[in-house]
């Protein structure tokens, strides 16, 4: 590799210990995998044939790292993507998108407590009625109003620190997911009197479709961030050196100039070339036309 294609291969590489735009990606790329894989966790657990299978606890503990999954990645996607708390001179859609991930960081440490105090019930009454976690109330509407935000900055996200913090197909995804889980929050709620759920059915169908959401939003966000940036301003290239002469071969001798050729040479002279000595009568110059 020549030195030139050396500096343009160490322009076009981020490095990683700057805070530059490559190692943002990075980072959010880990934190789109943290709510993919927690996301997993919330779906799988509210189908029907697997908590027959893995039963109440082993429905609670899937459910537990679930939450732990989400609190991981709205750490990181508040504390370690970028972001800055909002201060004075702070535009309205860098205050709105912090203030969505802080809230959304709120929420799954409300979900954290919840799904322990299921696996807690569980694990001591299996077959107590709302033994099984739901999405609690609290969690969801942090949920929701993180999801307005967003909203907020999204539409002025040309604003934002990073154009690409914020896009609208995951923006409205997790929208949709929060209000999913605010309808099982709200399913799942025991009623004193009657001593039953208000609704089984959006009680699991509310946890399905809100972690399907938030499934396929993590997925697009890390599909957009593992784009690279763009190549950098080319280095310029280093002068050629002067190549080396091959083993044997020295310097061309200087050859004479042919009568008549070479600089200084034209058409017409004003002296005549002298005869070669021994040939010819003596002959004197003539003097130059006026």
């Amino acid at each position: 590799m020549s030195g030139t294609d050396r500096m343009r291969a160490d322009a076009a590489t981020p490095s990683p210990s700057t805070g530059g735009a490559g190692g943002r990606r990075r980072r959010l790329r880990r934190e789109s995998w943290g709510f993919a894989i927690g996301s997993l966790c919330f779906l799988v657990g509210a189908i029907p044939f697997y908590a027959e299978w893995a039963g109440p606890v082993g429905v609670g503990v899937t459910f537990f790292a679930g939450s732990i999954l989400f609190t991981l990645a709205a750490f990181i996607q508040l504390s370690l993507s970028g972001r800055r708390t909002p201060r004075i001179g702070t535009n309205r859609a860098d205050r709105a998108d912090w203030w969505a991930a802080a809230i959304q960081f709120g929420g799954t440490l409300f979900f954290n407590l919840s799904t322990a105090a299921a696996l807690a019930a569980a694990i001591a009454d299996p077959t107590r009625l709302g033994a099984g976690w739901r999405p609690d109330a609290w969690g969801s509407a942090a949920f929701l109003v993180s999801s307005g935000l967003a909203v907020v900055a999204t539409k002025r996200r040309g604003e934002l620190w990073d154009a690409e913090a914020r896009s609208w197909h995951v923006t409205w995804l997790n929208l949709v997911g929060s209000i999913a889980f605010g309808a099982s929050a709200i399913g799942a709620y025991v009623v004193p009197e009657t001593g039953s759920l208000v609704s089984e059915f959006w009680a699991n169908l509310g946890t399905l479709i809100g972690a399907a959401c938030f499934l396929v939003a993590a997925l697009l966000s890390r599909r957009t961030i593992d784009a690279g940036p763009g190549p950098g301003p080319e280095a310029e290239p280093e002068p050629d050196a002067d190549p080396e002469p091959e083993p044997g071969a020295g310097p061309e001798p200087d050859a004479e100039p042919e009568p008549g050729v070479g600089p200084g040479a034209g058409p017409e002279s004003d002296a005549e070339p002298e005869p070669e000595s021994g040939t010819g009568p003596t002959s004197r110059r003539r003097p130059p036309c006026p």
